[in-house]
């Protein structure tokens, strides 16, 4: 294959830093051509969300089917999708689009709780994005949003953290990514955690690194999901995406510094 198509199905930031300014910049950073659909418009900065737009879903639908009508899409990463009227928007054309023809990677970055701590899913809409799972390949939830989707509390245990991703990785027969991003201590941890097959359960697959120490985290979620879907778009396994994610937001943090964006949680560098 030569250069992938992803397509980043998501909200907007626009200081660049999350959304689909940081998938579309993710993307690139990976070898991928960006592709988005916008689910809404965010007032946000680095210090956090003001106000958001939902554009009709019928416009939404009519954005999604001018990229599948005319591209072929490798691989398909959402973020934000806020309300159940998008979520199901969203379901029904990934149905209709892939029905004949093989579906691309399904990354799901669930975007239920913001860096900052702003809800950004409606409570009502959390049952539509668990069934709109069982679609997807992959899930990369943060800590608060893992125990949402595993119907359990937030942990700082990281034997617990890996339990509720099994929960989550058996109830939708997907990966999940156990992010340790938020946890204690010197080193960040994040797993690959894989459903049950055949009465087993593959070895889990953790990667650790140092914790940079930088406020420069807005946008880390959205943009190892996009750079996820684009790896995989080139072929790479599961284990070796992450190996190569990991690296990579090493470096993007520890570059965030030649940044200068805002006054609050400020952006990675994505081009490190």
């Amino acid at each position: 294959m030569g250069i992938p198509n992803i397509l980043s199905i998501a909200g907007t930031d626009p200081t660049g830093g999350a959304g689909i300014q940081a998938d579309l910049k993710s993307f690139a950073a990976h070898g991928g051509y960006g592709m988005c659909v916008v689910t809404a418009l965010v007032a946000q900065n680095t210090l956090g969300v003001r106000a958001i737009h939902a554009p009709p879903v019928d416009f939404l639908r009519a954005q999604l089917d001018a990229v599948s009508d005319d591209v072929t899409i490798h691989a398909v990463k959402t973020g934000m999708l806020g309300t159940v009227e998008i979520i199901e928007t969203v379901s029904q054309w990934w149905d209709a689009a892939f029905e004949h023809s093989p579906a691309p990677t399904l990354v799901v970055d669930p975007v239920m709780v913001a860096t900052s701590g702003d809800r950004l899913l409606n409570e009502d809409a959390e049952s539509s994005l668990i069934e709109f799972l069982n679609r997807a390949d992959l899930v990369t939830p943060n800590v608060p949003e893992l125990a949402i989707l595993s119907g359990a509390e937030p942990t700082s245990s990281s034997s617990e953290l890996i339990w509720q991703a099994e929960r989550v990785a058996d109830a939708h027969q997907i990966v999940v990514l156990a992010k340790g991003g938020h946890m204690s201590g010197s080193r960040v941890a994040d797993s690959l955690v894989f459903p049950t097959s055949g009465g087993q359960r593959p070895e889990t697959y953790t990667v650790a690194t140092p914790r940079i120490e930088t406020t420069s985290t807005h946008g880390t979620g959205c943009s190892v999901s996009a750079a996820f879907a684009t790896l995989r778009a080139r072929g790479l396994s599961w284990h070796g995406g992450l190996d190569s994610v990991k690296d990579w937001m090493q470096r993007a943090l520890e570059g965030a510094d030649q940044l200068d964006v805002g006054r609050g949680n400020g952006p990675i560098n994505h081009f490190p």
